[in-house]
C-alpha cells in the first residue's frame, strides 16, 4: 500500500490540516481506515488519534483509492469538531447504546412444562 498526499491545506479556523490522498494498492484489496490513519499519521509525524479519515472511495476497475483526511492539533479538537458518525467510523468514539459482547448475553429461556 502506497499513500501519496495529493493536496495539503491548512485550516486555522478549525485548527486542522485538510489532506487529500491517493492510495495505490495493486496487489491488495482496499485498505481499512485504521491502516490508512496509521500511515498518514506516520507521513505527517503526528499521533494516530489526531487523524480523521473523512471519506475513502475506491475507483471502479482500478487499484487506487481516493480520500480526504483531517489532521487536528489535538484529539479534543477532533472530538468537538467532527460529526459523531465520522468519529465512530474512525473508532475515536463508541457507538451510543452499544454494549460489549460479554455484557449482551440474553437470559436462558424458561423450560416448558408438558
Amino acid at each position: 500500500m502506497e499513500i501519496r498526499l495529493v493536496d495539503q491545506r491548512p485550516n486555522p479556523l478549525l485548527h486542522r490540516q485538510e489532506l487529500r490522498f491517493e492510495i495505490a494498492h495493486p496487489t491488495a484489496p482496499t485498505p481499512d481506515r485504521e491502516a490508512v490513519r496509521a500511515e498518514i499519521a506516520k507521513q505527517v509525524s503526528v499521533a494516530k488519534d489526531r487523524v480523521v479519515i473523512e471519506r475513502m472511495q475506491a475507483r471502479f476497475g482500478t487499484a487506487t483509492t481516493l480520500g480526504e483526511a483531517m489532521v487536528y492539533e489535538s484529539t479534543e479538537l477532533a472530538q468537538r469538531t467532527e460529526r459523531e458518525h465520522i468519529l465512530i467510523r474512525n473508532k475515536l468514539k463508541e457507538k451510543p447504546g452499544a454494549t460489549p459482547p460479554a455484557e449482551a448475553e440474553t437470559p436462558a429461556p424458561a423450560p416448558k412444562e408438558a
